[in-house]
């Protein structure tokens, strides 16, 4: 399965998963509701503005990439449209969550991404973040970023969407000594993020080369 997007596949299919999770007496979505998803202001970066006519490409490139099904319900006749990411990219629910949280607001450190994605699924502990990251790491749907004061996470199936994810935050070559110290609490848990992300970097080695831990070590 194709899972390569386009940047207005990647907020549409982000859109479908935030709904699905936040407000599920309104989903499946229009196709107006899917428009106002992808445009609204709050819990999005960059702020889009988009026309029903794009969103409907999308939906049908999504569609064609096995993302995205449509139904009409009894009654209506009026398309809605629900995603099937959870099935075509085999994730579960907290790293469907962050995954819809990286399309929708671009790459994040892991304080962030704890702090935003709860409101979809409970990822407010760092061992259930570290799961739902290395997940979606292990099947090529993120990974981390080097540089700046944090490690950042930025989803890889739409590079397009946030095309300066691979530059270090703005500010963060000369932070201010308060700064330095307000932000402590995040380093070390980013430090804890790289270090989880190396693990699995020599776990996944060791495997492929058919070393044991011992030898691997």
């Amino acid at each position: 399965m194709e899972t390569s997007l386009n940047g207005h596949e990647a907020r549409v299919l982000g859109v479908l998963v935030e709904k699905a999770f936040t407000t599920p007496d309104q989903y499946p979505l229009s196709l107006n509701g899917a428009t106002n998803g992808c445009n609204q202001k709050s819990n999005r970066d960059p702020v889009l503005d988009f026309s029903e006519a794009e969103v409907r490409v999308a939906l049908h490139g999504l569609r064609m990439k096995g993302l995205v099904g449509v139904s009409v319900p009894s009654g209506s006749r009026v398309e809605k449209y629900r995603h099937n990411a959870k099935e075509a990219l085999k994730l579960g629910d907290r790293a469907l969550a962050v995954l819809a949280e990286l399309l929708l607001r671009g790459p994040q450190t892991s304080g962030e991404l704890r702090t935003r994605a709860k409101r979809m699924r409970d990822v407010s502990s760092p061992d259930a973040l570290e799961e739902a990251l290395g997940a979606l790491e292990e099947l090529g749907f993120a990974r981390p970023q080097a540089g700046g004061r944090a490690t950042r996470w930025a989803q890889t199936i739409c590079p397009e969407l946030h095309p300066d994810a691979e530059r270090a935050a703005p500010g963060s070559a000369a932070p201010t000594a308060a700064a330095a110290s307000a932000s402590a609490p995040d380093r070390v848990e980013e430090l804890e993020g790289r270090i989880g992300a190396l693990e699995r970097t020599v776990q996944r080695l060791v495997a492929e080369l058919g070393l044991d831990e011992e030898a691997g070590r």
